[in-house]
This record gives C-alpha cells, sequence and structure tokens, in this order.
C-alpha cells in the first residue's frame, strides 16, 4: 500500500503539467524577455514589428502544449538562456495576446 501511495505522489506533478503546461508564469516579466530575445528574428523574417509570426495563415501550432514546444525551441535556437518559467510565461502571454488557445 505504501508504495502504491508512493507512486500515487509522484505521478502528481505530471498530472499538473498535463493540465497546465504554463506552471506558474510573471505576464509582467515576458514582454521585455520577448522584446529582447524573439524580436528581431521574427522581424528579419516577416518585417514589420514581427508580429506576423503569430498571425500568419497557416501558422504550425495548434494548441497551447504545442506553443510551450515551440517557445522552448526558439530559446535553445538562439541561446537566450531562459529558465523553464521564463519559456512558459512568454508562451502564456503569446497564447494572452495572439494564440487563445484554451485552458
Amino acid at each position: 500500500m505504501r508504495l502504491f501511495l508512493a507512486a500515487l505522489i509522484l505521478l502528481l506533478p505530471v498530472a499538473a503539467t498535463a493540465e497546465e503546461p504554463w506552471g506558474k508564469v510573471d505576464l509582467e516579466a515576458a514582454p521585455a524577455l520577448h522584446e529582447k530575445n524573439c524580436t528581431a528574428c521574427h522581424i528579419r523574417m516577416y518585417g514589420g514589428d514581427g508580429s506576423k509570426m503569430y498571425s500568419r495563415d497557416g501558422r504550425m501550432l495548434s494548441n497551447r502544449l504545442e506553443l510551450l514546444q515551440r517557445v522552448a525551441a526558439c530559446n535553445a535556437q538562439v541561446s537566450a538562456g531562459w529558465f523553464p518559467e521564463d519559456e512558459a510565461s512568454v508562451a502564456a502571454w503569446l497564447n494572452k495576446h495572439y494564440y487563445l488557445f484554451e485552458q
């Protein structure tokens, strides 16, 4: 019985992560992180202010988890040095302003 309870306790964070991919986020810090590490690349790719990256036809992201994975991949690609909490904050901010994926 103790083994079952220990296994259940270990699985709780996994279940919480599956329901809430953002985790704890800081929506106030996200715009500065985005501006410093994302905007220049997006402007090179799409011109303007770079926001077309998020609103273009045929964008490939279809849910919150995919958005979080994309932000993590971009973090690695540009060597931004973000922690997972930073990635989650930027993903949540992008979702709030552009993607509007359901919770």
